[in-house]
């Protein structure tokens, strides 16, 4: 029976358990004596040993030292035991060679499609900052008498601050967990809701994929310079304030996630076209996609 460190976590014991089996077990199906593992690894028998029963508090340089003598990557010994399994095993290291859109088709693939009744009332817009997401979003929630939510506002009531301090708080990584669980939040809470997201979301490739499971999607579009130009007129002066480069970055920018927002259901380009105009256009792409509007 394998001894457990009362100094230790219950997770950090089952880690070490789980990894000396995983260890054994190698070892065994490769027919190798922990002497020669020992050999081949550097890492004395009487180690080997310990680590096998779970007792071994190894380092991960010393871990390392054994995996290469397995033949082994690292992920392998410290995995979950559905790891073990040949074919899940193979999956994860394909994916985790893979390039980041062949990992963003994979997990949209393995989300699936959700039902169409599922979506049926829910409304989701992405797109930059400034592409009229706010104002089109409270115009179509009336229009189709939908409660219309931005997600940032949800995000701020979980973390009890401003975005801006949660962001300098815990950073992007940080945002990112709170705005998946926001997300998860509104789809539980709302069967019809027209929902607006920041214009990053789409770099999170499962939070977006959840949210084209749960919603149809909708993507606001504008030029750079209108996009700039309606964020100077909400008051902010931050995206031009000491950076002359801004233009040329926010063209960056939204080349850069351009092919991302093209996976939504529909686009509007909202260039030159007023609120009521583009309303007008939006609604009858939402009715033309099956999105439940209110019965007259």
């Amino acid at each position: 029976m394998t001894r457990q460190s009362p100094s230790l976590t219950v997770e950090t014991n089952a880690l070490l358990t789980r990894m000396g089996e995983h260890v054994r077990n190698s070892r065994v199906d490769k027919r190798l004596p922990r002497r020669t593992l020992s050999e081949l690894s550097g890492v004395s028998a009487r180690y080997l040993a310990q680590l096998e029963a779970g007792e071994g508090n190894i380092s991960i340089a010393r871990l390392q030292q054994v995996a290469q003598a397995l033949a082994l990557p690292l992920e392998r010994l410290v995995g979950s035991d559905a790891m073990q399994d040949e074919t899940t095993y193979r999956i994860a290291m394909l994916f985790h060679k893979a390039d980041p859109d062949t990992q963003d088709q994979v997990i949209r693939l393995l989300a699936g499609a959700a039902p169409q009744d599922q979506r049926a009332r829910r409304l989701c817009l992405v797109g930059l900052r400034g592409a009229g997401k706010s104002t089109l979003g409270a115009m179509i929630g009336q229009a189709v008498g939908l409660p219309f939510i931005e997600l940032n506002r949800e995000i701020e009531r979980q973390g009890g601050m401003p975005v801006a301090e949660i962001m300098a708080l815990y950073g992007a990584e940080g945002y990112r967990t709170l705005e998946a669980d926001a997300l998860q939040r509104v789809a539980d809470k709302h069967q019809g809701v027209v929902l607006a997201v920041a214009g990053g979301i789409v770099s999170n490739p499962g939070t977006y994929a959840n949210l084209q499971s749960w919603y149809h999607t909708l993507w606001l579009k504008a030029s750079p310079q209108e996009h700039m130009e309606r964020v100077r007129a909400q008051g902010d002066t931050r995206p031009m304030a000491g950076n002359p480069e801004a233009m040329a970055q926010l063209r960056a920018l939204l080349e850069a996630r351009a092919p991302l927002y093209a996976q939504s259901d529909m686009h509007v380009n909202t260039s030159g076209a007023t609120p009521d105009q583009s309303l007008a256009i939006v609604l009858d792409l939402i009715a033309s996609r099956g999105f439940a509007l209110p019965k007259a």
